[in-house]
C-alpha cells in the first residue's frame, strides 16, 4: 500500500510565529531584491544595449563583441589584473601561513606581537594607500632611506612601471593579519599529540610541517585561496589611487580591469558596454572558484 502524505494544518499560534518570523527577515529581503538581486538583473539586460544611463538602444551582443574583439585596454586590462593574481594569491597565502606558523610559538610577549601584525589589517581605505605612497616615495620615503642605509638604491616604486604591481603586493602582505589570524587559530586547534607521534616516529619539523601542519591548515587555506581569487581579480581602489586619476598610468601599469569597467561607467558613460565587461569577469571569478573547489578534494584535508 502506497502511503499518502498527511498535510498538517498550521495552528493560529503558529501562523502567528511565521508572520512574525517573515516580518522579521523582511528588511533583509527588501534590501537582497532592491539592492542586489534587482541592479543584477537590470545591469545583465543592459549589457545588451547601448546604454549610457540616460538612453538605451538594443544592440545585441555588440558590447561582447566589443570586449573581446575591439578593445586593446581591455586585453591590456585583464593581462594587468591577472599577473596582479598570479603574483599575490601565493604570495599572501604563503606568507599568511608562514607568519602565523612564527606567531604560535610559546615566546614571551608574543601576543604583544600579535596584536602589532594585526592592527595593519584593520586599517583599510584611500588613507592607507595614501600611507604608502609616502612611505614608497622614491626621493625620501622610508623604505628607500632603509635601503640607502644598506648601500642598495632603491626603485622609483609608484613611478616605475616595473614596480608599481609589486608595490601594491608588498602593501598586502604588511596588512595580511586577518589571514594570519585565521591560520593561528587553527594551528592553535591542532592537538599536541599529533606531534608528539610524529616526533616518536622520526619525523623532524621540516617534516611535520609539510606533512602534518600544511594538511590540518589545508581547509583555511582553501577558504583564504577562494576568498583572494575573488578580492584580487576586483582588484580596483589601488589602481585609482595609486595612479592618481584613474588613468592607471604610469605607461597603464596600474590600469586593472576593474578601473577600465569604471571608467566605461563614470567617465565615458558607456555603462552597458561596463555591465557586460562586469558579467564576463564574474563569469570568469566563478569559472576559477568552480575549478578550485573540483579541485579541492584532492588536497584539502578534512578530519572524520
Amino acid at each position: 500500500m502506497s502511503k499518502r502524505k498527511v498535510k498538517t494544518k498550521m495552528s493560529p499560534m503558529q501562523k502567528k510565529e511565521a508572520f512574525m518570523a517573515y516580518l522579521f527577515i523582511s528588511p533583509w529581503i527588501v534590501g537582497v531584491l532592491v539592492l542586489l538581486l534587482g541592479p543584477m538583473i537590470f545591469s545583465f539586460i543592459t549589457s545588451f544595449f547601448d546604454y549610457n544611463m540616460i538612453k538605451m538602444s538594443f544592440c545585441g551582443l555588440d558590447n561582447y563583441k566589443r570586449l573581446f574583439f575591439v578593445d586593446t585596454l581591455a586585453a591590456r586590462s585583464f593581462k594587468n589584473t591577472l599577473w596582479y593574481a598570479c603574483v599575490n594569491i601565493p604570495v599572501v597565502t604563503v606568507g599568511g601561513v608562514i607568519v602565523a606558523t612564527l606567531l604560535n610559538r610559546a615566546v614571551w610577549g608574543m601576543r604583544t606581537f600579535r596584536t602589532i601584525y594585526y592592527l595593519p589589517s584593520i586599517m583599510v581605505g584611500v588613507g592607507t594607500y595614501f600611507l604608502w605612497m609616502l612611505i614608497l616615495n622614491p626621493s625620501n620615503g622610508l623604505v628607500n632611506t632603509i635601503l640607502g642605509f644598506i648601500g642598495i638604491q632603491g626603485p622609483a616604486w609608484l613611478s616605475d612601471p616595473n614596480w608599481t604591481k609589486p608595490s601594491i603586493i608588498i602593501m598586502n602582505v604588511w596588512g595580511l593579519g586577518g589571514q594570519m589570524l585565521l591560520y593561528l587559530a587553527r594551528l592553535q586547534s591542532i592537538p599536541q599529540t599529533y606531534y608528539e607521534a610524529a616526533s616518536i616516529d622520526g619525523a623532524g619539523r621540516l617534516t611535520q610541517f609539510f606533512k602534518l601542519t600544511i594538511p590540518m591548515l589545508s581547509p583555511i587555506i582553501f577558504y583564504n585561496l577562494t576568498i583572494g581569487i575573488i578580492g584580487a581579480f576586483q582588484v580596483f581602489q589601488e589602481g585609482y589611487v595609486f595612479s592618481g586619476d584613474g588613468t592607471g598610468n604610469p605607461a597603464g601599469s596600474l590600469l586593472f580591469y576593474n578601473l577600465h569597467v569604471w571608467n566605461n561607467a563614470f567617465k565615458q558613460y558607456k555603462t552597458g558596454y561596463a555591465n557586460a565587461m562586469s558579467w564576463c569577469l564574474f563569469a570568469f571569478i566563478m569559472l576559477l572558484t568552480l575549478i578550485n573547489r573540483k579541485i579541492s578534494n584532492k588536497w584539502v584535508f578534512e578530519e572524520e
